[in-house]
């Protein structure tokens, strides 16, 4: 227990430690049209509507409206938003309860980035899988884009899509020995949370945000994901 402990404390200074990255780094990348940004799920069943609609997710739209404008303002141009659309029968919902399913508008995207004066430019890839590239076009999508060279992942939840996302692409690089950087923003990046005493009450697994939030993130920071506090405009 004691080395469980003093790991965790370990976990909270690496947080605290995160370094910060200035879009101002990219300028060069994003002219060639290198870098890429990945949104994951900030649709309106987890942010403003619907049974998996969370306050912690809803609470990171300002910061991934702001690193949208901000790689827009720096001149990129490849804007990827993985959503899911689900199915009715949905296999899925065995884990969690019917949500964002197709032609609802909890499965469009927050009118936060669908009113943003750039959003022709989206490529939305809609999906029935915690993985966005399991059953869609998402994986053609990136053998057309192979010179990418910094993929900036947004969205959540931090354990759930956000990580098959940015582990999907460290693998994939990793895979082909592709010099691709992956990064994601601690501040626009989030999971949902479920108090033990509430998952017994409704009859659901229990969820801690703050831990689950933390430990993926460091998990992702063990396999070659760069995990940032912010990137800067």
């Amino acid at each position: 227990m004691a080395t469980s402990d003093q790991f965790l404390n370990e976990l909270v200074t690496w947080e605290q430690d995160l370094p910060s990255l200035s879009w101002d780094d990219f300028v060069v990348e994003a002219q060639q049209g290198k870098i890429a940004l990945f949104s994951v799920d900030m649709i309106n069943g987890f942010c403003h509507e619907g049974p998996l609609a969370s306050p912690r997710i809803k609470g990171i739209i300002p910061a991934v409206v702001a690193a949208f404008q901000g790689a827009h303002a720096l001149g990129v141009r490849n804007f990827v938003l993985a959503q899911d659309c689900h199915t009715p029968d949905s296999v899925e919902f065995a884990a969690f309860p019917p949500h964002c399913q197709a032609g609802t508008s909890e499965a469009g995207t927050i009118p936060e980035l669908a009113q943003l004066p750039f959003a022709n430019l989206y490529t939305i890839v809609e999906k029935n899988s915690l993985n966005a590239f399991h059953g869609t076009s998402l994986g053609q999508w990136l053998e057309e884009h192979r010179d990418l060279s910094r993929a900036v992942v947004v969205g959540n939840c931090t354990d759930l899509c956000v990580y098959q996302m940015a582990m999907h692409l460290r693998l994939y690089a990793n895979a082909h020995n592709l010099p691709l950087r992956v990064i994601v923003p601690e501040n626009a990046v989030q999971t949902y949370d479920t108090p033990i005493e509430v998952a017994k009450q409704i009859g659901a697994m229990p969820h801690d945000g703050d831990f689950l939030h933390l430990s993926f993130l460091y998990h992702m920071r063990l396999n070659g994901i760069e995990v940032v506090r912010e990137i800067k405009g």
